[in-house]
């Protein structure tokens, strides 16, 4: 209790900033897949709530997940009803709580922190990108679309293209002031006085954004903004209708076999985003606190069990929430928790204020958070680590781009392990020689994969030299190296080579032709 009660204004703070880019997302989420809009927000309130309360993550905020849409457009149009599809979470929810039983949040553990990193960096860039369009009030794609290629048809750059030529003069003011605001708070302002750390910039932002539409609508020759350059929550006029508003599943579906394959499949994406998101959340916290990832599938899983039952898209721990979260400030997963209450609080008490907010201010606050996210000062640490960390780095950023999340960062994992097996082929046979005389050392685990190289270096050694292989600082040798050492072995005498084999003691591991023994060092 002592520790909430020490963080509660930065966590509040924080919450009110992790709310203002939710909210947008869940509703954009939503339509991009093909559901009820209040389905996204059932989704953040119960990813808010339930799951931060779940969650070991002090960190990490789960909501509807653009990564799921494509799955769920699929499965809305192959079954009889939206009720039908909430069958699916509710299973998909069931399978994640398996998942953490069996213990497979292991997987997280096994990818690079280069790629985490690039992942990263790719979504800061993806939300510039992609609100760009959104902040010239040019509205064609749903708020929170990352992949590359648009469900309308457009990619991330065709639709950067057509916002020129159909951009709102109001939303381009609002956007623009919006973003100068962010920078003159966050810059200038809580620099001069402490007073101002107790707003958080996102809420300025929208209480002036709100004023400006109001101020400039009619007063221009601008086109006022319509609807869908507007936040839009459903508005409930009476109790009945906002109850009407959540959705059962209807079990009379179960047999359907689209209903399993969907589940299977939005439980295996989820929690590898999840798990994905939970990683990177750790890496960003300044206190490197070590999310419980077998917990954090149960947690997910009870979540989209709700979820389901209730009417919410499936939901998973997302990456922008979660980096807005920790670039606001938050210090406890008190945070994730209050920013479901506001989501709940905000579409029973003032959807028809926040229906006032442009989607252009609230995409000035996604694009600064996108540039917290990839600082070129990222990108000269990468750099100065060295061609082995630097590329996989920039090809899992690449790929995330001109794909989507979970492909890139399968490529980025892919092109990691690549500059490993590299590096350890380049250094795990090291030769010097002076003169006549060489050294071979043989260092680390020295594999198949070393084995053109030793054959070359071996068979290049001139007549009349002599060779020592130093096998005491290897951890592991390959029966394929011993065969290319025994092979040479064989016919050095023929070229008056002479072979000495430095081992130690220890545990023999591979027994030469001469009767001697490789072993690995004590």
């Amino acid at each position: 209790m002592k520790k909430i009660l020490k963080h509660a204004g930065t966590d509040l703070r924080a919450s009110l900033v992790v709310f203002l880019v939710a909210l947008p997302l869940c509703l954009g989420i939503a339509l991009g897949s093909g559901a009820p809009l209040f389905a996204g927000i059932i989704a953040g309130i119960v990813g808010g709530i339930i799951v931060g309360s779940l969650s070991g993550s002090q960190l990490s905020v789960s909501g509807p997940a653009a990564g799921l849409t494509a799955i769920v457009v699929v499965a809305i149009g192959k079954l009889p009803s939206f009720e039908a599809f909430l069958v699916c979470v509710v299973i998909s929810g069931l399978f994640q709580v398996l998942l953490g039983v069996i213990k497979a949040g292991v997987i997280a553990d096994y990818v690079p922190s280069a790629v985490i990193k690039g992942m990263l960096s790719a979504i800061g860039i993806i939300l510039i990108l992609k609100q760009l369009p959104h902040f010239a009030g040019y509205d064609a794609s749903y708020e929170g679309d990352e992949t590359f290629i648009q469900l309308n048809s457009e990619n991330t750059f065709s639709s950067i293209v057509k916002s020129f030529n159909k951009f709102s003069g109001i939303a381009l003011i609002i956007g623009s002031i919006s973003l100068f605001t962010q920078l003159l708070w966050d810059k200038v302002l809580i620099k001069k006085h402490k007073l101002f750390t107790l707003v958080p910039a996102p809420l300025v932002v929208v209480a002036v954004s709100i004023f400006l539409n109001q101020l400039l609508t009619g007063n221009i020759s601008f086109r006022t903004l319509t609807g869908k350059q507007m936040v839009s929550i459903p508005v409930a006029g009476t109790a009945n209708e906002f109850i009407s508003f959540f959705k059962i599943p209807d079990f009379s579906v179960i047999a359907n076999p689209v209903i399993w394959t969907t589940a299977i499949t939005l439980a295996i994406v989820a929690s590898l985003e999840t798990l994905l998101n939970i990683e990177a959340a750790d890496d960003l916290d300044q206190y490197k606190r070590v999310t419980p990832t077998n917990r954090e599938l149960k947690a997910q899983g009870i979540g989209n069990i709700i979820s389901g039952l209730i009417g919410g898209l499936p939901l998973t721990s997302v990456v922008v929430r979660t980096s807005a979260n920790i670039n606001a400030g938050a210090r406890t997963k008190m945070a994730a928790i209050m920013h479901g209450v506001l989501l709940l609080l905000a579409v029973v008490f003032l959807p028809a204020v926040l229906n006032r907010v442009p989607l252009s201010a609230l995409a000035a606050v996604l694009v600064y958070t996108g540039y917290k996210l990839a600082k070129p000062s990222l990108f000269k640490e990468f750099w100065k680590k060295g061609f082995d960390q630097f590329m996989p780095f920039i090809i899992t950023i690449i790929a995330i781009i001109f794909t989507d999340l979970l492909i890139g960062i399968i490529i980025g994992i892919v092109a990691g392990l690549f500059f490993v097996l590299r590096s350890n082929f380049k250094t795990s046979v090291f030769v010097v020689n002076d003169g006549n005389k060489y050294l071979f050392r043989l260092r680390k685990d020295v594999s198949f994969l070393n084995k053109p190289v030793l054959k070359n270096k071996l068979e290049s050694v001139p007549e009349n030299a002599s060779i020592i292989i130093d096998a005491t600082r290897a951890d592991f040798i390959d029966k394929d190296i011993i065969e290319i050492i025994n092979d040479f072995l064989e016919h050095a005498h023929l070229k008056n080579i002479k072979v000495e084999i430095k081992k130690s003691g220890y545990k023999p591991i591979h027994q030469l032709i001469s009767g001697q023994y490789l072993a690995m060092t004590n």
